[in-house]
This record gives C-alpha cells, structure tokens and sequence, in this order.
C-alpha cells in the first residue's frame, strides 16, 4: 500500500497496516483474557486498582496510537477539529446519543447481553464512592476519549482512502471486537457505526468523544441509581 492522501492527510501504507495490527492485538488481548480469566469480579468498580490499571493501559493504547500518527498533523489526523457548524454538531451529537442509546439498549435487551461487560455493580456501596468515583473517570471520560482517537479519529482517517462506507463499516467492527465480548458485539458495532457516521456528518471527532463520554456516564449513574 502507498501513500494516499485522505482530507489533506497523506497516509502512508505502513500506518494502515500498523493501526490494523493495533485493533487485532486489542481484540486478541481481549477475548482470549475474557476466555482465560472469566467475567471481572462484581466489585471491580469498587476498586481503586481497576482505575489505575484502566489509566495506564488506556495510556500505552494512546502511545501506540500517537506513534503510528507520529509525523502526521494531528488535527487532521484526529479531526480534533471544529464541525462547520456548532449548532449542527451539537443537533447530530444528541441525534446520536438517542440513536444509540436507544438501539444498543434494544440489541442488549434481545441478545440477553446486559450482564456479559460484568462492569457494573449491583447495588450502590456508598462506603466505596471514591473507588468508584475513579473508575467513573476512567470509564467515561480517558476510555472515551482514547477510544475515539482510535476508531472515529485515526481510524476513519486511514480507511478513507477506501470510501467513507468502508471506514464506517471496518471501525465499527473493529470497535466491537476491541471490547471482547460476543453477545454484546452487536451492539458495540451500532455503537461504532452511529459514531463513525456522527464522525464523518460533523467533520469532527469532539461530538464522538462528547456522545461516547455521556453514554458511559449515563449507563455508569443508571446502574447504581436504579
């Protein structure tokens, strides 16, 4: 593969490659841990040790990631750039959020996949409000933001060369089996689909970010509030 330029970005072969090993090795790492090691304990929100170890893997994924873009202009290799329009941006943002909330929910519910993650507790322990506090971080706001680098950013960018359905459908995949899960792949492939077009409609990576943070959140505060 050679270099091709993609919205003024001239990507390189070797970096499409590279992103392509990244997401395999993560899937890999994945459900081979959840094949060997089983579903996480039910208190690992409630521990501070599962934020630090989701800091610092979601650390070295960004490394990696910075690297494969290293000599690329990163604004335009992330489009952590402005959307034409911030009303427009924010309307498809919670177009989104609805759309996915909605959706994920309804293939969860049908597969029977609510518990397969095995993230969330199953009663509120107040006693554990800072662990759990710190996971909230690490799950909806560094998660997300490394995530969406990943896929919605670096991701659609490279594969573009290939037409922006390519881009949507591969990220969207490859988002879903990052996370090591079958009955729930479903739903992480709309997730990513949905964010992959909001990517693509805005020109922008932040209503990604924004819409993935507030879903984490909302699914983090939901679990302990109902």
């Amino acid at each position: 593969m050679g270099a091709v330029a993609v919205g003024g970005v001239v990507v390189a072969g070797w970096r499409v490659a590279a992103w392509g090993a990244l997401v395999a090795m993560l899937a890999t790492i994945n459900y081979v841990g959840r094949a060997v090691g089983g579903p996480p304990p039910d208190d690992v929100l409630y521990r501070y040790d599962t934020a630090v170890g989701g800091v610092l893997i979601y650390g070295v994924l960004l490394l990696l990631v910075f690297g494969i873009t290293a000599g690329l202009p990163r604004r335009e290799a992330f489009a952590l750039q402005r959307s034409p329009s911030w009303g427009g941006g924010l309307g498809w943002a919670l177009l989104a959020f609805v759309t996915i909330f909605i959706g994920a929910g309804v293939l969860g519910w049908a597969l029977e996949a609510g518990e397969e993650q095995g993230l969330t507790p199953e009663d509120w322990d107040s006693s554990k409000a800072g662990a759990y506090a710190a996971n909230f971080v690490a799950v909806a706001l560094v998660g997300p933001i490394v995530e969406e680098l990943l896929y919605r950013g670096a991701g659609v960018t490279f594969l573009s060369r290939w037409g922006s359905g390519v881009a949507v459908v591969v990220t969207a995949i490859a988002f879903g089996l990052g996370h090591g899960l079958l009955l729930a792949l479903p739903a992480f492939v709309f997730f990513g689909l949905v964010t992959a077009v909001l990517r693509l409609r805005t020109r922008s990576s932040y209503p990604c970010i924004a819409v993935h943070c507030a879903f984490n959140a909302t699914s983090l505060i939901l679990a302990v509030a109902v």
